[in-house]
């Protein structure tokens, strides 16, 4: 008597609080049956007030049975009931609330009615010993969550009836082995199946127009997909870490492929991308390291960073002519890449796009690049030569940094400055720097130890601290009249025996410059300004060095016929300006 009135003033209680429509009791069995019409929602901040659920009949509770006539399971209604096996819910039932039975972990079998139309968020999140689940034809929506990491779960039918997926609803699921879904299905939220470890197939409906973020990301088993032709994106991380997926067929419905979307699916050796594809987005391929071609169409006019970093089988791409930029480490570490054609409409080249891809041995920049990033092509140690175009007008640091390979470069008209590291540790046997640079910065040549000459024009006005040590190879520098600071070290480890410094003022340096002191030729008359200046004065000073110019003064000095140098010299006739007569240069004034 005293156990049914308690009972009695419960359910009593309960209404008064919450409006509760319902009675209840469990058994001696541990069958708790709920009877009435509504049932409310019990849940609040992770936390449920089901009056059944307190510390005294939560652990005694091992069926659940709802009775007909109950209209909705609310939400929290068996949240965390972590002693019940099983539930019967009624056709009179139309919705499961949210997280109404989360957590109850020990559930294997439930039987849900068929008048259910919803599944609510979280409804049977972490229920990892349920196996199998009917969902039946009157269900329209599960909700975000409904079966997270329901992980004894192995497979799913989706009725017809069903038109969305929330986010995360079958995420974790790491049992589930495979999954229909019908036509009818028109959104699956992000993450839905992600982590979906051994799902082997899956049937995308032609209904789905959006792959959202992470949709099916991380499903280890997934061998192939096909996707309808309904589909425009694929989103970010979509498939990533796909592991066993070995082809795609992506149609020409499809315009972008979103930043992740392939990454980490080591089984793909090709993907063609259609040609209505405009965008590739970042890393969207990254880490494909079996990818061995990929065809990029003209529709393509972004390219995103890192889109193939780490592919490491690559061993040949061409970007076609409607991409305007290369973005950083978009082939950053494909170290089988040998073969690369950049289309022309290209206007950079960012900063590690090309870094440690070390079989590529030729590469043609294109006119239309306007500047080079720093690292875009570090470590690229099979590369022999380069042309750097007359439109580049900055390469970043360490460019061509360890590019040991490379023997010969051409570097741009149109560069001021030859920045750090940009040929550090490379195979250059000579290089000509053009009159546009005027400053030549730290360690840009350093390490180059088969560097044998360097032509230094008189438009540079400094040279960087190390900028040229440890060109072991180089034994003669010439120094022009314009240059004003020499940094610390600059030809440290050169075995220079012949340096000509064309200024009349000798610059101000360290002890450190030099590593040894060979002989120096000056211009005549400065001698003894070098003699007087702290290091200079350590070589032995020759005034010899001459700047290779002859001036040629006044009409009276050339005729119709002939020109004459001061010293009298009868030279071959020219023009007005600078012209070069037997060998030498020759200013016509």
């Amino acid at each position: 008597m005293k156990k049914n009135l308690l009972i009695i003033l419960l359910t009593v209680f309960s209404f008064n609080t919450i409006n509760a429509e319902v009675t209840w009791n469990i058994s001696n069995d541990g069958t708790l049956t709920i009877s009435g019409t509504d049932m409310p929602n019990y849940y609040f901040g992770d936390f449920s007030n089901a009056p059944w659920l307190s510390l005294d009949y939560k652990d005694k509770i091992k069926k659940i049975v709802i009775k007909d006539g109950v209209t909705n399971i609310g939400g929290g209604a068996f949240y965390n009931c972590y002693n019940a096996t099983s539930v019967t819910i009624p056709n009179s039932v139309t919705s499961i609330g949210q997280c109404a039975f989360k957590h109850s972990y020990n559930i294997t079998s439930v039987t849900i009615g068929n008048s259910v139309t919803s599944i609510g968020k979280e409804a049977f999140y972490g229920c990892i010993y349920i196996t199998s689940i009917t969902i039946p034809n009157s269900v329209t929506s599960i909700g975000d969550g409904a079966f997270n990491q329901c992980s004894g779960l192995t497979s799913i039918t989706i009725p017809n009836s069903v038109t969305s997926i929330g986010d995360y609803a079958f995420q974790f699921c790491s049992g589930l082995t495979s999954a229909t879904l019908p036509n009818s299905v028109k959104s699956i939220g992000k993450c839905a199946f992600s982590g979906c470890e051994v799902l082997t197939s899956i049937t995308i409906p032609n209904s789905l127009t959006n792959i959202e973020m992470s949709t099916f990301s991380g499903c280890k088993g997934l061998t192939s997909v096909t996707i309808p032709n309904s589909v425009t994106s694929i989103g970010n991380n979509a498939f990533g870490y796909c592991s066993a997926l070995s082809s795609i067929t992506i149609p020409n419905s499809v315009t972008s492929i979103e930043e992740y979307a392939f990454q980490g699916c080591t089984g793909l050796t090709s993907v063609a991308i259609p040609n209505s594809v405009t965008s590739i987005g970042d890393n969207a391929f990254s880490g494909c390291e079996n990818l061995e071609s990929v065809s990029i169409p003209n529709s393509v006019t972004n390219i995103g960073y890192g889109a193939f970093e780490g592919c490491t089988k690559l061993s040949s791409v061409v970007i076609p002519n409607s991409v305007t930029e290369i973005q950083g480490k978009t082939f950053f570490v494909c170290p089988s890449l040998i073969s690369v054609t950049i289309g022309n409409s290209v206007t950079s080249i960012g900063n590690y796009a090309f870094d440690g891809c070390i079989a590529l041995n030729s590469i043609t920049i294109p006119s239309s690049v306007t500047s080079i990033g720093h690292d875009a092509f570090k470590d690229c140690s099979h590369l022999s030569s380069i042309t750097i175009p007359n439109s580049v007008t900055s390469v970043g640091e360490a460019a061509f940094q360890g590019c040991k390979g490379l023997t010969s470069v051409a570097i741009s008209n149109s560069m001021k400055t030859i920045g750090k590291k940009v040929f550090y540790n490379c195979g250059l046997t000579s290089v000509t720097i053009p009159n546009s640079v005027t400053s030549i910065e730290e360690n840009a040549f350093y390490g180059c130890s088969d560097l044998t000459s360097v032509s230094i024009p008189n438009s540079v006005t400094s040279i960087g601290s190390q900028a040229f040590s440890w060109c072991q190879s180089l034994t003669s520098i010439t120094i022009p009249e314009s240059l004003k600071s020499i940094g610390e070290y600059a030809f440290y480890g050169c075995p220079a025996t012949t340096v000509t410094n064309l200024a009349q003022t000798p610059q101000e340096i360290s002890y450190e410059i030099f590593s040894e002191y060979g002989t120096l030729h000056v211009r005549k008359g400065c001698k003894a300004a070098y003699e007087a200046a702290e290091y200079w004065k350590d070589f032995t000073i020759v005034e010899d060095a001459t700047t290779g110019i002859y001036a040629v003064k006044g009409p009276a000095m050339i005729s119709e016929d002939k020109i004459f140098s001061i010293s009298g010299q009868q030279l071959n006739k020219a023009a007005k300006g600078t012209n070069i007569i037997n060998g030498k240069k020759v200013l016509v004034k």
